[in-house]
């Protein structure tokens, strides 16, 4: 058991069962929940454990175990006990009504992060859409109302018993789940009309992912100082970064435009965590299509956790999950300078994975020439006249595409260049003077 004092937090109690898990595996665990805790605002003053084949069936720690947390729980005047695991709604109304103070599983302390950290209004319809699907099988216990009868005027006699608080308060919340469906599917709609309009300017997309505080938000930071580093619009484009689990839920999409290498569109995607809740993952799949419709994938990890390819292994399992396949994917493990200096010299061309750090900016220009290749991978060549008027269409040439040569006669301007495949098709419908042998795979 291990106590701690903090009078500016809520004090918790933890409670974890070790099944087939080794030391190592449990206590990696035990701590990434402290870490949810102190991401909720949650002091943990006291925590518990046991060993066994399986949870209780009736209060999922052991009856004497239960009695024991009850114990703990006054000893250190705790206000909530928090489980490492997903109880069942019998379950969780049991060891509540032996501790004697409100029980929270996993599941139920990311979502109270999730609701705290929702800033836009997306966002916070998604989480809203999770909870309640969470909460409608466990309103059975959890209040007292819940067990009254609604009656009515008219005779007893020939009255039923009326229907009971819980039957009303299930239609409410099945009411406003299908509300917020509704409402998510016209922000979804919204979304795609912006990602079309993206598409149209011919800019690769690269989409960040992987576990919560692995680096994701400060390798986008980084990449907005590199793409203008003088200018003071660069601080509003920043996205929040903190060393904490999910501190941004928000999906952000910003241009990154570094000099000398082609712009793209980089967006930052919600952090996954192992045995992330299922109906988080459907409410938030609007939000993380981002990632299916992207050209590259980084998945970023923390190189200086022990524990990073246990993280990459759970982030490639929540891609499956939002069928996400035959996306090119590079491995980015982030914080390299905590372990080791040499590190950066390991990155290698032929390798899809990278070792960078975000503060420092070591190993970005690797891992930005490995972008550039996938970007390149799809390229055509073309061979084309055109008209002086032309000047935008020159332009977007001249920053999408490399120009091979360039030369400017009186009936327009000759280029030759390797563009990205969208942009040579765009200008192969829109031109009739481009020489359809022109067009050839790079």
């Amino acid at each position: 058991m291990d106590i701690k004092n903090n009078d500016d937090l809520i004090p918790v109690v933890l409670a974890g069962i070790r099944m087939n898990e080794d030391d190592e595996e449990f206590d990696r665990m035990m701590k990434e929940l402290e870490s949810l805790c102190e991401a909720c605002d949650l002091n943990v003053s006291g925590m518990i454990t046991q060993s066994l084949p399986h949870p209780d069936n009736a209060t999922w720690l052991g009856s004497g175990k239960a009695e024991e947390l009850k114990y703990l729980v006054g000893a250190t005047c705790a206000e909530y006990v928090v489980c490492l695991g997903n109880l069942s709604p019998a379950q969780m109304k049991n060891l509540q009504r032996i501790v004697e103070v409100p029980v929270w599983d996993r599941t139920n302390l990311i979502l109270e992060i999730f609701s705290r950290r929702a800033g836009t209004r997306e966002a916070r319809l998604q989480v809203e859409s999770a909870y309640l699907q969470y909460m409608l099988p466990r309103l059975t216990g959890m209040w007292k109302h819940l067990g009254r009868q609604s009656g009515g005027g008219g005779s007893r006699a020939n009255k039923g018993i009326g229907e009971k608080q819980i039957e009303l308060d299930r239609r409410q919340i099945s009411h406003r789940i299908t509300e917020l469906k509704k409402e998510l599917k016209q922000i979804e709609r919204t979304r795609d009309v912006q990602r079309k309009g993206r598409s149209r300017d011919g800019y690769p997309h690269v989409a960040l992912v992987g576990y919560t505080n692995a680096g994701k938000s400060s390798l986008m930071n980084c990449l907005l100082n590199m793409s203008d580093p003088m200018s003071e619009r660069v601080e509003e484009k920043k996205v929040i970064e903190k060393d904490m689990l999910f501190a941004t839920l928000d999906t952000s999409v910003r241009r990154i435009a570094i000099p000398g290498r082609r712009p793209f569109l980089l967006s930052d995607t919600v952090g996954f965590i192992e045995n992330i809740p299922h109906d988080l993952i459907k409410a938030f799949r609007s939000t993380l299509a981002e990632v299916r419709y992207a050209d590259v994938i980084l998945i970023v990890m923390d190189s200086s956790d022990p524990h990073h390819e246990t993280h990459k292994r759970v982030t490639e399992e929540t891609l499956r999950d939002l069928d996400v396949d035959g996306i090119p994917r590079l491995f980015v493990y982030n914080k390299a300078d905590l372990r080791d200096k040499g590190l950066f010299m390991q990155n290698q061309p032929d390798q899809d994975r990278y070792y960078i750090s975000a503060r420092t900016g070591s190993g970005i220009d690797d891992l930005l020439d490995a972008m550039q290749k996938v970007f390149n991978a799809g390229n055509l060549m073309i061979d084309i006249r055109l008209p002086y008027s032309e000047g935008n269409l020159i332009d977007r040439i001249h920053r999408e595409g490399e120009v091979i040569s360039e030369r400017f006669e009186e009936d327009g301007i000759y280029l030759q260049a390797d563009c990205p495949a969208a942009l040579a098709d765009h200008i192969k419908t829109q031109y009739s003077n481009i020489q359809q042998s022109a067009l050839t795979n790079e």
